[in-house]
């Protein structure tokens, strides 16, 4: 007889309280002549895991309004590579969650007192949208410094080559953490036949004394908590990572 048919067990989900998570994703911009936003996946895959996980989820952008999945990673995008995203495709098809797209938060004026963990997703957009933006580096250090959770992933976490913390030092020193590798830059600049971005998050990583940029092979789930610093490398990741907030959410 196989061993597997030897195996009984019940299994239970476990109660989770109810918490309040922040998503943030980019405005819509320009890159190389067409519009980018961020990567769909890595918003909606932990839009669903909060919710389903029973967390109330505000969807937000540094400017408010509308904003938009990159077309790459668009489900919708004919051809495209992420056509089997169900998870995105139901999202853009839900009456309330589309509605989220047009119309999201601004982050001016949020209350990070308000909740109890934020997520960045990455994509096209954040390298341009959020390096000049102190107002967006100041909500991610204050959510650190009060005690909270912050999540950043693939692109999302270039936050923290610039977010600084209160004594001036920068929240990824000292800190081991993950992002976009170089490797995986390479890999998009050839898909794309260009070179797409003009600076990368672990070339720049590497000039901050002390941090630990941390990188898994090449577009496989990979992730690092450092206390309360979450990271996912891409959006292969996005599972994962969340998995990880939902557990220091447990925690909390």
């Amino acid at each position: 007889m196989p061993a597997a048919d030897l195996t009984m067990e019940t299994r239970t989900s476990a109660e989770r309280k109810p918490r309040r998570v922040l998503l943030i994703v980019s405005n819509t911009t320009r890159l190389k002549g067409f519009l980018v936003g961020f990567f769909a996946e890595e918003m909606t895959r932990a839009f669903l895991m909060f919710t389903e996980a029973g967390h109330q989820v505000h969807l937000a952008s540094p400017n408010g309004g509308q904003v938009m999945f990159d077309t790459h990673s668009d489900p919708r995008t004919s051809g495209g590579a992420y056509s089997d995203d169900l998870i995105s495709l139901g999202f853009v098809h839900h009456a309330t969650y589309a509605a989220m797209l047009q119309n999201t938060l601004s982050i001016n004026g949020l209350a990070f007192d308000d909740y109890d963990a934020v997520w960045v997703a990455g994509g096209g957009g954040p390298l341009l949208t959020f390096k000049d933006n102190p107002a967006l580096h100041g909500l991610i250090t204050s959510f650190y410094e009060t005690g909270k959770i912050v999540a950043l992933i693939c692109h999302g976490s270039s936050l923290l080559l610039w977010a600084r913390l209160s004594n001036g030092k920068l929240l990824a020193e000292g800190k081991s953490w993950t992002g976009f590798t170089d490797e995986e830059e390479d890999d998009v600049n050839a898909a794309f036949g260009m070179k797409l971005n003009e600076y990368t998050i672990q070339s720049e990583a590497g000039r901050i004394q002390g941090t630990r940029f941390l990188c898994g092979p090449a577009n496989k789930p990979f992730a690092v908590r450092d206390g309360r610093l979450i990271t996912g490398q891409q959006q292969y990741s996005s599972r994962l990572t969340a998995e990880i907030v939902l557990d220091a959410l447990d925690e909390y």
